[in-house]
């Protein structure tokens, strides 16, 4: 992907988090890697999301020197390029603290698979990470060490990481995350959760993953 392309969609997928609620100020943030070359495109640090502008977005390499760009690269920079070290399949990376996933992250909670939602979009729980100090890669090696089979994972008393093999699908678990951690924390005001059996999370994850939305899906939403 040339970089002035993914510099464009990376910048979307910024400003698309303050506009699904999911950040507040100038936090949170944005990669994306380009498959040919393997540099990194972030969001600049402390920089407003209206503000933020594809010419403006940070490109750095896998070791998170900087290659383009008149901003500081995010904070994050070295957790980010940490997952796309280690994970080959990563070509996006979101960083949120929305409010109700980094409710189950503050108090060092996974989000079960209670909902049908769930096993559709990440056919597994969501796990809760330890805690890890910000500033380097231990989020990131704490990231790859317990995201699993997930796209999501909470890190403990910090906030919500997501990946995906794209931009565009980490973005969605992004928005995926902290709209299932809404239902079941809303859940858990009225009563007991049960988790799903794990015969029915593989066969919802494996219908949602092959069949929705083509011609012989079971239903379409």
């Amino acid at each position: 992907m040339r970089l002035m392309a993914l510099r464009e969609e990376v910048c979307r997928a910024n400003r698309a988090l303050l506009d699904e609620g999911l950040v507040t100020w100038t936090s949170g943030n944005v990669s994306g890697r380009d498959p040919e070359t393997g540099l990194i495109v972030i969001k600049p640090s402390g920089v407003m999301f209206p503000d933020l502008t594809p010419e403006n977005m940070v490109v750095v390499d896998p070791d998170c020197n900087v290659v383009e760009g008149d901003h500081g690269a995010s904070s994050d920079t070295a957790s980010h390029a940490y997952v796309y070290r280690h994970r080959p399949d990563v070509m996006g990376v979101v960083h949120t603290h929305s409010n109700y996933a980094t409710a189950f992250a503050a108090v060092g909670r996974s989000i079960p698979v209670v909902l049908t939602a769930i096993a559709d979009e990440f056919g597994c729980e969501i796990p809760c990470a330890p805690y890890a100090r910000i500033g380097d890669q231990r989020i990131g090696k704490t990231i790859v060490d317990h995201i699993g089979p997930s796209l999501a994972v909470l890190m403990k008393q910090h906030g919500v990481f997501t990946i995906g093999s794209s931009v565009e699908k980490a973005l969605k678990a992004a928005v995926m995350v902290e709209d299932i951690a809404k239902t079941v924390w809303l859940a858990l005001q009225i009563g007991d959760i049960e988790e799903l059996p794990a015969e029915e999370i593989a066969a919802n994850y494996e219908r949602y993953s092959t069949r929705y939305g083509t011609a012989d899906a079971s239903r379409n939403e």
